[in-house]
């Protein structure tokens, strides 16, 4: 090195420009040339690596990583060329800005990386998982990964030069706090639509109870789509009812299908006071024996309920395999034992009365009259 510098200071003689500027300038290209040889040698290492890991399951599907690797690299190297060539030539100045506009551009790799390494733990969690809610939870952070990475990064380049972020980040504060209370319902529901994402009282699929639903219509279906603002539910009636998910939160959730499919059905049934209890019972469960997707174990079984006005109250009770057809189940059976009732002679009873008309004769009602005239004297 010392004989190259010897070198130098002859050139330097010869043609008059100072030494100290061809040294300065010998130093740039060796430095540039340095890393560009550098960078050659990483990237056939890199290329070797890539082809020596196709076994491995993460690399294998993410070819994309190395392609994440390589600009990180690219983008470090310039900073370290860079950070040295400000301070050869000593301009200072230059050195936050160009650290700053480094640390933005190595935000982009950064979020590459992270949203490759999302759908690799998406990808694996979903093959385990039955659920789809888990889909909703990645969506929302691949959407705001991005965001996250470049806010950061900017806050970070502000600091370096020196620009105090503090009066930015309390006027985004005051900006926020005004944005919520105008948009404070739609805010509600996208904080409600988190916390049915976190809680799970029900996932897609799900039969449920629907306070909602158009009067006369059907009052429970599936849930096809759970949204950040609002939830969606389709009826028996091929209804789709858009529920805002605040609105879900306050309100109690029936759900039939969280546990199982498999729920119990309660079916009310009366018989005059004159018919045969034990009788009606038999009628009950023969009926509910017929049917194909009634359970037999628990078996189904009748009990008596309450002494009514004009009746015994009877309720069989049945457990079904699926609970879609709750309302199948009380149709089919409560016309199935109307029809047992009928053929076997025992009465459904209905409210009655009893009118009791007196026949009077004339003479007695003449004497019920003068009798009257006589207290009018």
């Amino acid at each position: 090195m010392d004989h190259i510098f010897v070198f130098i200071d002859k050139i330097s003689e010869i043609s008059g420009i100072k030494a100290t500027s061809l040294h300065l300038s010998f130093k740039a290209l060796t430095a540039i040339i340095g890393s560009y040889i550098i960078w050659v040698i990483l990237k056939r290492i890199l290329i070797s690596f890539e082809k020596k890991t196709q076994k491995n399951n993460f690399l294998k599907i993410n070819i994309e990583i190395f392609s994440v690797a390589r600009k990180a690299l690219f983008y470090g190297l310039i900073l370290v060329t860079g950070t040295y060539l400000i301070r050869l030539f000593d301009v200072l100045l230059l050195e936050k800005i160009f650290h700053a506009l480094v640390i933005i551009l190595l935000a982009s790799p950064a979020k590459d990386f992270l949203i490759i390494l999302l759908e690799y733990f998406e990808k694996n969690i979903i093959d385990k998982t039955k659920t789809k809610v888990d889909d909703i939870i990645f969506d929302l952070i691949n959407k705001f990964s991005g965001a996250i990475i470049y806010a950061t990064a900017g806050i970070l380049a502000l600091d370096i030069l020196g620009i105090n972020v503090m009066p930015f980040i309390a006027g985004a504060g005051v900006a926020g706090i005004a944005i919520g209370f105008a948009a404070k319902d739609t805010l509600s529901n996208l904080i409600a639509g988190v916390l049915l994402i976190i809680d799970r009282p029900f996932e897609v699929g799900d039969r449920i109870e629907v306070w909602s639903a158009p009067a006369g219509s059907a009052s429970w279906g599936d849930v096809i789509d759970i949204g950040l603002r609002a939830t969606k539910i389709k009826t028996t009636d091929n209804i789709v009812i858009i529920i805002p998910n605040n609105e879900i939160m306050k309100r109690d959730i029936v759900n039939y299908t969280i546990i199982s499919t498999n729920i119990r059905v309660r079916i009310n049934v009366g018989i005059a006071y004159d018919a045969n209890i034990e009788k009606a019972k038999d009628l009950i469960l023969k009926v509910a024996e017929t049917v194909d997707w009634i359970s037999k174990t628990p078996a189904p079984k009748v009990v008596v309920r309450n002494f009514g006005e004009s009746s015994v109250d009877l309720q069989l009770r049945v457990w079904i395999d699926d609970a879609r057809k709750r309302m199948d189940t009380i149709s089919h059976v409560t016309d199935k034992i109307k029809a047992g009732f009928d053929e076997q002679g025992v009465e459904i009873p209905y409210p009655k009365r009893d009118i009791t008309i007196t026949h009077r004769s004339a003479p007695e009602l003449e004497t019920r009259q003068h009798a009257s005239n006589d207290k009018t004297s």
